[in-house]
């Protein structure tokens, strides 16, 4: 086991129970998520060593040669959590077992066609734009409701919530308001619909700002550089 990896876990760990006591919630609501991407199989395996299971990745291509690597473990989950394109929906459907990035008709009725031909079924989380960067992704929070009703008769897909990514700040609490909408935006919409977010997750928050998240309702605080380390881009 990567000792450095398994001290970062154990210190990550101990931020979110600390997190959820400082705001009344139990640690056992809230799923981490070890982001992968662009680390080795060796370190998914340290970090499995090391208790954890749910794995994240930003890339298709990249993450099927890990998953295929792994094809053993079968209690790991594999979350996709970069933005899909519609022409490689098929293959994610097949390999993911949760898609954090749905965003738009078009992708939620490829990655329908796609479970249904394979007898799938996938749960995915609406990705919402709320930050209105350029270089993000997401749905406008204007397109929300309409997805979210088509999703409901796609029936190889499960909707279990919303995620976000946020503009990137120095200070985490300028981070708040944006998990602040997103979770008035889930209340919104379970007060509509009943039961259209099923597990109601939350997809927020990342190393540096994954305690106010987690303030705010956070149920999956998406970890990587706090795990893994510094990324170094080739």
């Amino acid at each position: 086991m990567d000792a450095q990896i398994e001290r970062n876990i154990r210190f990550v760990q101990k931020k979110i129970a600390d997190a959820a006591a400082a705001c009344g919630r139990s640690a056992g609501e809230i799923a981490l998520l070890a982001i992968s991407k662009t680390f080795p199989v060796e370190s998914i395996s340290g970090a499995a060593a090391a208790g954890l299971s749910r794995f994240g990745e930003n890339r298709v291509q990249e993450a099927e040669a890990k998953i295929l690597h792994f094809r053993q473990r079968s209690r790991f989950e594999w979350h996709l959590v970069g933005h899909l394109q519609t022409n490689k929906a098929r293959r994610a459907a097949e390999l993911f077992d949760c898609i954090h990035s749905l965003d738009s008709l078009r992708l939620a009725e490829k990655l329908n066609q796609a479970c249904l031909e394979t007898g799938k079924k996938l749960s995915v989380l609406l990705q919402v734009d709320l930050g209105r960067e350029e270089t993000k992704f997401g749905a406008d929070p204007e397109q929300v409701r309409d997805i979210v009703e088509a999703v409901s008769f796609h029936d190889g897909l499960i909707l279990d919530g919303l995620m976000t990514v946020p503009p990137f700040f120095e200070d985490p609490e300028q981070a708040r308001p944006y998990f602040v909408r997103l979770r008035e935006l889930k209340d919104a919409l379970e007060a509509e619909q009943p039961g259209c977010l099923g597990h109601r997750h939350l997809s927020m928050g990342m190393s540096h700002d994954f305690e106010t998240a987690i303030g705010e309702g956070a149920t999956i605080v998406r970890i990587g550089t706090s795990i893994f380390g510094s990324r170094h881009y080739g």
